[in-house]
């Protein structure tokens, strides 16, 4: 569980990530790497999030490198209840899914879930409009948060080696 622990912080950093490069600062030594991995990845974090929802509402969402594993890993709600769902980069299927059971994890999850719950726009729509806004750049991760009293999806894109946030309001 140690390795969901690593995914909520990665993703709340994200949120937080105001510069494009403070947003590629948080992969450190892996960034190069995530950058090349997302950039051959057949499957989008949009088709992530889409093949998560089987397993409830997507509420964050990344593509990472995970003790040297390039994964595709989407928290969602159903019903009160958290998951982390690991979606195949290769299939876009749903290849792994458990229930957070740390309270760092589930502490997140309940942020960016009652974040979600006034969204109007899903997290797919939010990364697929920061997609179109970026011609050549990749979504590797989204996050919800507040800033200035609005909900926001923080859409990390990547294009080659340079990183960037895209905000997308969610209300």
């Amino acid at each position: 569980m140690k390795a969901i622990s690593r995914v909520a912080a990665a993703m709340l950093l994200g949120a937080l990530a105001s510069a494009p490069g403070a947003f590629a600062a948080e992969y450190g030594a892996d960034k190069e790497a995530l950058a090349k991995q997302v950039a051959a990845a057949p499957v989008s974090l949009e088709q992530g999030l889409a093949a998560s929802e089987a397993d409830g509402r997507p509420i964050s969402g990344k593509f990472e490198i995970e003790d040297g594993n390039f994964q595709l890993s989407v928290y969602t709600e159903k019903g009160g209840e958290f998951r982390e769902v690991l979606v195949d980069w290769r299939t876009g299927k749903v290849a792994k899914h458990e229930p957070l059971d740390e309270q760092q994890d589930i502490a997140a999850a309940k942020k960016q879930s009652q974040l979600m719950a006034k969204a109007k726009l899903p997290l797919k729509a939010a990364v697929e409009k920061a997609v179109a806004a970026n011609p050549g750049f990749r979504a590797i991760s989204v996050v919800p948060s507040m800033e200035g009293g609005e909900t926001i999806a923080a859409v990390g894109l990547v294009q080659k080696d340079q990183f960037m946030t895209e905000r997308v309001k969610l209300d």
